[in-house]
């Protein structure tokens, strides 16, 4: 039996569905004959030969430096394991020793040695006065900031300075058209990483940037919580055989060292974003990122700080994106930030261009037309069509339809209308006429299999807030590889009408649709990133050019198209996190 359940339930959540079914039927058939059927390239020329790929050289090439990549890491993996082995005992003999610093201060403090030689020259009154004027004179947070160096610097003497990482392979940042097979060779080389590779994540776009805000969001609250007055003192600080004051003092202190480790939260996001490492779990992490994106100042502020610092720390990155890395703020947002980002990939990336204009989803979608799950014009016909496909669905899962209500992101909940065993059932304005977002939809996507969406009218500019969201709605059911009924009011071609009444604007990253979803958070990102003081949050959001525009309704059509294909369709049941977790508890 093919063993698919930890790299297809990341391939549950990619974006190019119809190729990773290609390739799970082609890995399927290659084990049989034993071959190795998980290198990039070699799974490529498979797929090619089985005429499930039209050969494209740009594709190959791009293929044959995944392959390289992919021989790389197999030794990073091996020194990494060595470097991190390096890092828990430097790690542990740095915790320790600063809670023995720490603990020799708090000794000297309690059997008073600090001010022994001043009381033996000066009355009370005088020790008074000085320490009054002390604290007058001295900056609040200076005293503690050179204890806490002074200590850093002797943990340095005593522990040393931590391990040095070895040196990463440089990744890839492929960038080129809708449906030029960006993703597809990225998930290649994805899954390929599996047993090479300890530690692996791929993200959509809109599932980090919501991923990022949440850990934000937690870490931020984390910090409240501890400097309470219920948490001032820490349990292991209660247990000591101090006074009340000495122990006042060593809580400052560890209050005072998180106070610095966090002054910069990105950093501890990006170690929380990718890699969570368990039971002695220690090696190379790859991160994959599918269609990067600057849209807005908060994206430029939390992708370069977190980006940047998993490149530092030894992640290689694979990355999509419609534009070059140059060209991804056309706006000019926080330029500083941006060229500092571009520096960082530029260093650590190969960049790739995956040319040529053929859009592959199109061209296999127009090849395969015997099936139909998008049916229009919104009449007495196509009505009638879609209930007897909504009986006949329900009616093979062998439940009864009912109203549930599934966990979104933040702590919301969402009210389904109508589902049963993985089905669901929404008109167009329950799911894009209010204002929900991506933490909707990817909640949708990943408890239902199968959506039925109804009603879906022509986009133009009067009704653009729709569209920005019917476009993330597709993006993220496409993402979770889930099967899709729907009747529109025209043919996919002519869904998006903006000629007449003004230019669509794409704000389908506009992942946070409400307030609910942080537009607090982006605004203490903002601030605590030297963002501009007189950038106001509502205005926060660029308004995407026209040919960011193009990108994403081209995009939005491509996919559109492709999930109407039977081999898209047929993959529903073996790539969807709905029967990855029915695999699993079997299993």
């Amino acid at each position: 039996m093919l063993q698919v359940h930890e790299y297809a339930f990341a391939v549950g959540e990619k974006a190019c569905k119809l190729h990773d079914l290609m390739r799970d039927i082609a890995i399927h058939n290659l084990q049989k004959e034993k071959l190795t059927i998980f290198r990039p390239l070699t799974l490529y020329k498979s797929l090619v030969d089985q005429g499930k790929l039209q050969h494209d050289p740009h594709q190959e090439r791009v293929a044959i430096e995944l392959q390289n990549l992919l021989g790389r890491l197999e030794q990073y993996e091996k020194d990494m394991e060595q470097y991190h082995v390096k890092l828990m005992v430097w790690e542990k003999g740095r915790d320790d020793g600063q809670r023995e610093l720490l603990m020799d201060e708090a000794e000297r403090r309690q059997q008073g040695d600090v001010w022994t030689a001043v009381n033996k020259e000066r009355s009370k009154f005088i020790e008074r006065w000085i320490i009054r004027k002390r604290n007058e004179i001295v900056e609040p947070g200076v005293g503690k900031w050179v204890s806490y160096l002074n200590r850093e610097r002797k943990l340095d003497s005593l522990v040393g300075r931590r391990p040095v990482a070895p040196s990463a392979p440089k990744g890839l940042y492929l960038y080129g058209n809708v449906g030029s097979g960006k993703t597809m060779l990225m998930d290649m080389f994805y899954a390929a990483t599996e047993g090479i590779v300890r530690h692996r994540r791929r993200f959509h776009f809109h599932e980090a940037m919501l991923e990022i805000n949440e850990n934000m969001h937690k870490i931020w609250k984390n910090q409240v919580e501890e400097k309470t007055p219920n948490s001032s003192i820490s349990g292991w600080i209660m247990n000591l055989p101090f006074d009340n004051k000495v122990k006042e003092w060593l809580a400052g202190e560890e209050r005072y060292k998180k106070d610095v480790q966090m002054k910069n939260i990105l950093p501890a996001v990006a170690d929380k974003f990718l890699v969570d490492r368990k039971a002695g779990q220690k090696g190379a992490s790859i991160l994959c990122f599918d269609e990067i994106q600057t849209v807005d100042v908060f994206a430029i502020v939390a992708l370069s700080g977190i980006v940047s610092r998993l490149l530092s720390t030894g992640t290689v990155l694979v990355a999509t994106s419609n534009r070059a890395p140059e060209d991804l703020n056309q706006d000019g947002m926080q330029r500083g930030i941006f060229l500092k980002f571009i520096a960082k990939l530029e260093e650590h990336c190969q960049i790739v261009l995956v040319g040529g204009d053929i859009d592959y989803r199109r061209l296999i979608g127009n090849r395969e037309t015997d099936q139909h799950y998008y049916l229009w014009p919104l009449e007495g016909r196509v009505l009638k069509e879609f209930e007897k496909m909504w009986s006949e669905v329900i009616n093979q899962s062998g439940g009864k339809i009912i109203s549930s209500t599934i966990p979104v992101m933040f702590g919301r909940m969402l009210e389904v209308p109508e589902s049963c065993n993985g089905i669901a059932r929404f008109t167009f304005e329950y799911l894009c006429g209010r204002p929900v977002g991506a933490a909707d939809y990817i909640a949708v996507a990943r408890n239902y299999h199968t959506i039925f969406i109804s009603d879906i009218p022509v986009m133009s500019m009067r009704i653009r807030d729709k569209a920005r969201r019917f476009i993330t709605l597709v993006d993220e059911l496409y993402n979770h590889h889930c099967c899709l009924y729907c009747t529109a009011a025209a043919s996919i071609d002519d869904l998006f009408q903006g000629t007449e009444e003004g230019t669509l604007f794409d704000l389908e990253s506009f992942q946070f649709e409400g307030e609910t979803e942080g537009g607090g958070l982006r605004r203490d990102v903002l601030a605590r990133s030297s963002v501009d003081s007189d950038t106001e949050a509502s205005s926060i959001i660029s308004m995407l050019s026209s040919h960011e525009e193009m990108f994403a309704f081209r995009r939005a059509v491509s996919r559109l198209i492709e999930m109407q294909t039977p081999l898209y369709v047929n993959g529903v049941s073996s790539l969807h996190p709905y029967f990855q977790r029915q695999t699993q508890v079997a299993c």
